[in-house]
């Protein structure tokens, strides 16, 4: 069974991301919209990705490399839920994942999937704090 899905611009959550939508947005995502589209504007942040069951919003400095960002965030969510339950640990709140010069904080509030992507540099713990408030 196919969904369809419109890609609409929303300048309510964000100036410039592009929202997908197939149904209205909940309460959750727009609180954690907000405080990511606060979150983008902090030096060394590229960039982040929200989504849900049914919206998703990706603001990244590199638009031609938006596909790349998508499968990074998806798979290492789709890892760690893979190894908390091959461990059996209890939730994860947040993985961090650094590269050579950048690095991605993946987490997962309530239904919703972020992943945010900065340059190695940059503080993370602040972002951790932020998203979970």
């Amino acid at each position: 069974m196919k969904q369809k899905t419109s890609i609409e611009t929303s300048s309510a959550l964000t100036d410039s991301a592009p929202v997908i939508s197939a149904v209205d947005d909940k309460n959750t995502f727009a609180t954690l919209s907000a405080s990511l589209a606060e979150i983008r504007k902090l030096k060394g942040v590229i960039g982040y990705i929200l989504r849900s069951e049914t919206l998703a919003i990706v603001d990244l400095t590199e638009q031609d490399k938006i596909i790349d960002y998508a499968i990074l965030s998806s798979q290492i969510s789709e890892s760690s839920l893979e190894m908390t339950k091959q461990f059996n640990l209890s939730n994860i709140e947040s993985v961090l994942v650094e590269g050579k010069n950048a690095k991605v904080l993946c987490m997962s509030v309530g239904e919703n999937k972020i992943g945010v992507f900065m340059e190695k540099t940059a503080t993370h713990g602040w972002i951790i704090q932020r998203i979970l408030l």
